[in-house]
C-alpha cells in the first residue's frame, strides 16, 4: 500500500524527474491544516487536510510547502483522493524528522484520548487509527511500531465491532452466519511481529469472529466457545489475555452444568463442574496477583462447589 500510494502521488507530479520516487520526501500531518492553491493564506482554499494523512512534498518556499496530499471524500466508504497545492510548512513528519515516530505515536494517543472523551473532536479515532498505522509504515523499525500496528487495527476492530453488533446477524448462534469482522489487520500484525504480546492481542480480538451470538440455552455455543479460550491460552501461556481467557472457559463451563441439568444429562453435568472448577484453579494457581481474574475464578469456584447457577435464571 506504501509504495502504491507513493507511486500515485509521482504520477501526479509528472513533471519531475523519473527519479521521483527516490527523490520525492514523503511524510505524514499530524495537525489539521488547508491546501490552497497558492502559498497565499489569502488564496483560494482546495481542502482541507487531517491528521494522519500523507503528503508528497514537491518543493517548498520560506513557510510554505507545496505537497500532492491525501484527502478523505467519504468517511464513511474511506474513499480518498489526491489534491496538489500549497500547505502551511508545519507539522509535516517524515522518515528524516528527529524523533519522529515518538511524535507521531504522541499525536495518535493523543486523539485516542480526544476519541474516548464525551464531546470529543469529530473523528478522532479515525485520526489515531491512521496515525498509528502510518507509524509502523515509516518507522518498521521503531520499537513502537508493533504496538502502533496493533493500536491501529484494534481501533478499527473496535469500529466494526460496533457496527456488527447493531445487525440482525449478531444473534445468529452460528458463528459463520454472524457478520464479520474484517481480519486482514490483525493478521497483519500477528504475522509482523510474532511472539511478541502485541501479536497475542491481536490473536485474541480473532476470535471475536469464532463466537456464536444468541446461545439459545443450548450446549453447542458455550462447548465452542469454551474449546476456543482454552486453545488460546494453552497455546499463548505468556499473553496478557491468558488469565481473561481461562476465566471465560471456566464460566462457559459453569454455564454447561445448568444446561445439562436442564437436559437431564447429569453425567455432563458432572463433567463440566470438573472443568470449570480446574479450570478456576488454574487461574488462581498461575495468576495471583491479576487481581480482575483470580478473584472472579475465586468466586466461580465458590459459586460452583454450592452449587450456584451461574447462567440462566440466577435468582433460587
Amino acid at each position: 500500500m506504501f509504495v502504491k500510494r507513493a507511486v500515485a502521488m509521482c504520477a501526479l507530479v509528472a513533471a519531475m524527474s523519473s527519479a521521483c520516487l527516490a527523490a520525492i520526501e514523503r511524510g505524514i500531518i499530524i495537525r489539521e491544516g488547508i491546501i490552497y492553491v497558492s502559498p497565499d493564506p489569502s488564496s483560494a482554499k482546495l481542502s482541507n487536510i487531517g491528521r494522519g494523512r500523507e503528503v508528497a512534498v514537491i518543493e517548498r518556499s520560506p513557510g510554505w510547502a507545496n505537497v500532492v496530499g491525501t484527502v478523505e471524500t467519504d468517511p464513511d466508504q474511506e474513499t480518498e483522493r489526491n489534491v496538489t497545492g500549497w500547505i502551511v510548512d508545519k507539522g509535516v513528519i517524515t522518515s528524516a524528522t528527529p524523533d519522529g515516530d515518538k511524535i507521531i505515536f504522541g499525536e495518535a494517543v493523543d486523539s485516542e484520548a480526544e476519541a474516548s472523551r464525551r464531546g470529543g473532536r469529530k473523528g478522532s479515532a479515525q485520526d489515531a487509527m491512521r496515525l498509528y498505522a502510518r507509524l509502523a509504515e515509516y518507522f518498521p523499525n521503531s520499537p513502537l511500531a508493533a504496538e502502533a500496528m496493533y493500536r491501529s487495527a484494534d481501533i478499527r476492530w473496535q469500529i466494526e465491532a460496533i457496527d456488527a453488533s447493531t445487525r440482525p446477524s449478531a444473534k445468529q448462534s452460528d458463528p459463520s452466519l454472524k457478520y464479520q469482522i474484517d481480519e486482514q489487520y490483525m493478521k497483519k500484525v500477528t504475522k509482523k511481529f510474532p511472539g511478541t504480546k502485541w501479536a497475542d492481542l491481536a490473536a485474541y480480538r480473532l476470535l471475536d469472529n469464532k463466537t456464536c451470538g444468541d446461545w439459545a440455552a443450548e450446549a453447542k455455543c458455550p462447548e465452542l466457545e469454551a474449546a476456543l479460550y482454552m486453545k488460546y491460552a494453552d497455546e499463548r501461556p505468556q499473553s496478557p489475555k491468558t488469565p481473561e481467557a481461562l476465566y471465560k472457559a471456566a464460566w462457559r463451563y459453569s454455564a454447561l452444568i445448568v444446561i445439562y441439568k436442564s437436559n437431564n444429562d447429569g453425567k455432563k453435568a458432572a463433567d463440566s463442574t470438573s472443568r470449570a472448577m480446574s479450570v478456576a484453579k488454574r487461574i488462581v494457581s498461575q495468576f495471583p496477583d491479576n487481581n480482575d481474574w483470580s478473584t472472579r475464578a475465586e468466586r466461580l469456584l465458590y459459586m460452583v462447589q454450592n452449587n450456584m447457577p451461574t447462567f440462566g435464571n440466577t435468582v433460587e
